[in-house]
């Protein structure tokens, strides 16, 4: 492979973030590179008419299939607000335990989303809400029981599918019963390939069983697996349980590489070079043009000098290639009709009048740390950098 293909082949690992309401320089600088996708959080976000005519940029200036994705999970987890129907949290969904109504409201997430241009939802979550101190799960997940958090999981990424939006299943093999945010700690857990099977891994089998479109990994030390390294880094867990045990060949995703859990403990390159050996085929690189294009450099560099093979490179830009063949859709003006519609409301006035009362709670975001972290780093840097 010649250094150019190698070096764009690197690219489609990658799906970036940035920092404006507009295409800037620094994405278009990615987007020549030949980065897979681009997500969104709400700092790129005003309101439909906004967002649809940025994401059609994106598009128009790439010219070729490319995706843009986000997190529209529902509940404290929503990029998309103004003008855009405010889905309950999963929770909420959860309590009706509803499969049909669950399937219902993905339909309703994917019509919003595709409205406005968008190809990829980072959501369902299938963590299971087994520890109440979790600071970063909560709400997002639909239940403490497996079994229905596999079932009502699967019911969201199918409605989101049949709207032309790929759906992502989180956090493999599961972030639900830690105590710690991996934004900004690395988790462990001592629980055994036994407990997973039980319980953590119930609705992931569900999900592969199901084909749908992608799986997201969680930055998660699970100590009797791999006492060293996170899932997203972890042969042993992403290869051995989710390839090869559970028959996954759909795109696997890493959870941002920003975060504290991978940036404090291991560094880029550590991360991009044991990932994509692990089994990782695209990495969210959410905040840092410089830290896409190293990592780009670290995996061209790694096939190059034999620490990755060039046919687990190919194998990765397959299914991204599979994935974006599938998902990735010409750029469009939006269709705005379908927003917070009659029907949408319609939907949620059932959720609220099934849901347990006490499942539909208010808060904060807990996702948006990254960019207060990112906002220090940056401080950081420039303090380090004066005389």
């Amino acid at each position: 492979m010649s250094s150019t293909n190698l070096r764009r082949s690197a690219a489609q690992l990658l799906t970036v973030g940035f920092f404006d309401q507009f295409l800037s320089d620094s994405l278009k600088k990615l987007l020549d590179e030949g980065v897979a996708g681009v997500v969104l959080f709400a700092r790129n976000i005003d309101n439909p008419e906004q967002v649809a005519g940025l994401i059609h940029d994106i598009k128009s200036y790439a010219g070729r299939p490319l995706y843009v994705g986000l997190d529209q999970e529902g509940g404290l987890v929503q990029r998309l607000r103004t003008g855009f129907t405010r889905v309950p949290p999963m929770r909420a969904v959860g309590s009706i335990a509803d499969v049909d109504l669950a399937r219902r409201v993905g339909a309703l997430l994917g019509r919003e989303l595709r409205a406005v241009g968008v190809d990829v939802n980072y959501a369902p979550i299938l963590d299971i809400d087994t520890n109440p101190d979790n600071p970063i799960i909560g709400n997002r997940s639909f239940s403490r029981d497996a079994e229905l958090v596999g079932r009502l999981g699967v019911a969201v990424g199918r409605g989101l599918e049949s709207e032309g939006v790929a759906s992502c299943g989180k956090h493999f093999p599961g972030h639900g019963d830690t105590a710690q945010d991996s934004h900004q700690e690395l988790p462990r857990l001592a629980h055994s390939i036994v407990r997973l099977r039980e319980v953590e891994l119930v609705p992931f089998r569900a999900w592969v069983e199901a084909k749908l479109a992608s799986v997201m990994t969680a930055h998660v030390i699970f100590e009797p697996l791999d006492p060293k390294y996170p899932a997203t880094m972890s042969r042993t867990v992403l290869h051995g349980i989710l390839r090869e045990e559970m028959g996954y060949d759909g795109l696997i995703i890493t959870d941002d590489i920003e975060m504290k859990s991978i940036a404090d403990h291991y560094g880029y390159e550590e991360a991009a070079i044991r990932g994509v050996n692990a089994g990782v085929d695209n990495f969210l690189c959410c905040h840092t043009a410089q830290v896409a294009l190293d990592v780009m450099e670290y995996v061209s560099q790694a096939v190059s000098s034999g620490r990755v093979k060039e046919e687990r490179l190919v194998d990765a830009n397959r299914r991204v290639k599979d994935f974006v063949d599938k998902w990735a859709k010409p750029a469009t003006q939006g269709d705005f009709t379908q927003l917070d519609n009659s029907e949408a409301q319609s939907l949620i006035k059932e959720i609220e009048d099934r849901a347990d009362a006490k499942s539909i709670q208010t808060g904060e975001d807990p996702t948006e740390i990254m960019e207060q972290i990112r906002v220090e780093r940056e401080r950081a840097r420039q303090t380090s950098q004066q005389p």
